[in-house]
Order: C-alpha cells, then structure tokens, then sequence
C-alpha cells in the first residue's frame, strides 16, 4: 500500500482541483487538516467548507477520520486506563476540543477522568472552561449550526499557522495531568515548560517529539502507529481501512473498524520522553 501526504497549503480551491485531479486514480481520499463533521452526542455539524471538499471526488471515496475517531481513540483510552496503567480515576484531562473528539471525551468521563473540553477557549479565545459532557452537547446544539457554517480558518489553525506556537490561557496546561486532543491545537497554543505532562494525540513527526522532549513532557501517546518516523492523522487510517475493505464509508459498520484494527494489530504508540 502507498500512502501519499500532498498540501495545499489550507488553500481550498487548490484541494478541490487536486481532489478532481487524483479522483477514481486512487483507492481512498483521508480530507487532512479540516473535518467534514463536528460531533457531540449523537448528532453531527456538518462543516460548510469541508462539504466543497467531500463533493469534489465522484469516484473515490474521501473519510474525514470520524469513524475511526469513534472506534479507535475509544480503545485507546480504555487501554491507557487498563493495561498500560497511564490513566487513574481522577486525573486531570485537558481535552483541547470536545466536538472534534467526542468519542475520546465520552471514553475519558467513562474512565474516571475530569475533563475540561477546551472548545471555548482554544477555537474561540474565551476563557470559558466546559467541565461535563451535557454542557458540551448543549452548547453545540446552540453554537455549532452557526459555527460551522463560518470559514474553517478562524476555528482551527491551517497552512502555515500550523507551524507556529503563541501560548494561549498556558493555566489550563499546567492544570492537566494529561493534554489530549488534535495536536495542531495543542501545539499552537502549548506554553514553553509542559513537565511531567502526558500527550495524547496524534499526527506527530519526529520534530515534534524532539520539541514535547524539550519542553519536559513525560509520555507521548499517539493513537495511530508510528510509520517512517511519523504518526498520521485519523483520516489518513481511516482511508487505509476504507481502502482495505473495499466498502463505502457509509458500509463500514463499529464491528468493522474493530476488525480491521485487530487484523492489522494497531496499537497505540507509548514513548517516556523525561
């Protein structure tokens, strides 16, 4: 299998032509860098931007990384809070966005965590921490149709923003225990010194794991495998596994992605930093 990370630079209508481009030429499309759907509970917030992305292919199917999301970080988090021992009742989990990974944020409150969902403060810039999950549902049934219909680019950090790191309510990450969540997130608004911290994300290279180092943090947790030095994202997985069953998305059932995560033995990536 070949797996291919080509930019635009968050220029979009560059995405849509090479989308039209490549279409039916490969197996599946991973839509890095945006999501198509932004969850809480069970219902989804389409993102108008994202939908000019879904469209463009008519042949090749093209995931977002939702699905895998709502199966893979799950177990992710159950393993850290079993097996692995990394997560105790009680500890302090600073979920950067909630709607972006409810099914991690749902998995964390199951395992005894307090979590503040950072939506507010990190997509936002308002200091208003959110503490439970029917807080989280709430607003986003209020907030989220008008949300998402706004450009992508002042929610979230795209292109060239991605590289750069301007602390943001730093508070918030010395209060954690364990910093998880969309690492463009994380690491655009991390302050200088995360001791002790634990991270748990993914779509990290191996600079970013030299820089977690230096600023103290303990463990890196990634909740996709590192392949070539690099952990992609969910949407990249996700389009492996799309590719691999030959179904549509709309096909791939829980019990599916459970499958092929066995068969393909993925497991989470642990490394002690300091």
């Amino acid at each position: 299998m070949r797996i291919e990370r080509i930019g635009t630079d968050g220029n979009l209508d560059r995405a849509v032509a090479l989308l039209r481009e490549l279409d039916g030429r490969v197996d599946a499309f991973g839509m890095g860098g945006i999501d198509l759907y932004l969850v809480a509970g069970d219902r989804r917030y389409v993102i108008r931007d994202a939908r000019r992305l879904a469209a463009a292919p008519r042949r090749t199917p093209i995931v977002d990384g939702s699905g895998l999301k709502n199966t893979l970080e799950r177990r992710v988090v159950q393993y850290l809070a079993g097996e692995a021992g990394l997560l105790r009742p009680g500890m302090k989990v600073l979920l950067v966005s909630g709607v972006d990974r409810f099914g991690m944020g749902e998995a964390l409150v199951e395992a005894g965590a307090e979590v503040i969902f950072g939506d507010f403060i990190f997509a936002l810039g308002l200091p208003f921490p959110i503490r439970t999950l029917r807080t989280l549902k709430i607003l986003a049934a209020i907030l989220l149709p008008i949300l998402s219909q706004l450009p992508f680019t002042l929610l979230y950090p795209t292109g060239s923003r991605q590289e750069s790191t301007k602390p943001r309510y730093p508070q918030y990450y010395q209060w954690a225990d364990v910093i998880a969540g969309d690492f463009h997130f994380i690491k655009k608004y991390m302050p200088p010194r995360l001791e002790g911290k634990i991270i748990l994300t993914n779509t990290v290279t191996a600079e970013d794991v030299e820089e977690l180092r230096r600023r103290g943090v303990s463990y890196l947790v990634t909740t996709t495998p590192e392949l070539h030095g690099r952990s992609f994202g969910t949407n990249v997985m996700e389009a492996v596994l799309v590719a691999l069953s030959g179904k549509a998305p709309s096909q791939l059932t829980v019990e599916d992605y459970h499958y092929w995560l066995d068969r393909l033995g993925f497991a989470p990536r642990i490394e002690k930093l300091a």
